[in-house]
């Protein structure tokens, strides 16, 4: 498992986050923190996860201004 911070990129972290996921093994986990600012890249970055194939496994608010969410590089089809 590991963790990566993608704050720095702002709104701008998708392509970086789907990058890192399709480097990953199979079965591998992945921690993603990024910034929420309106909540909408919640749901985006959760619908991205989805898209790709990809199992979202916890989405939480890590404090104030940042989220974090848990990927598992799996079809999701085992749960």
């Amino acid at each position: 498992m590991q963790r990566y911070d993608l704050r720095h990129l702002k709104e701008n972290f998708y392509s970086r986050m789907l990058e890192i996921m399709s480097e990953r093994k199979e079965g591998e986990v992945s921690i993603f923190m990024f910034e929420i600012g309106d909540f909408s890249p919640v749901q985006k970055s959760a619908d991205l996860i989805k898209e790709a194939g990809y199992t979202l496994m916890n989405s939480l608010k890590y404090n104030e201004v940042d989220w974090m969410i848990v990927v598992k590089k799996s079809s999701g089809e085992e749960l």
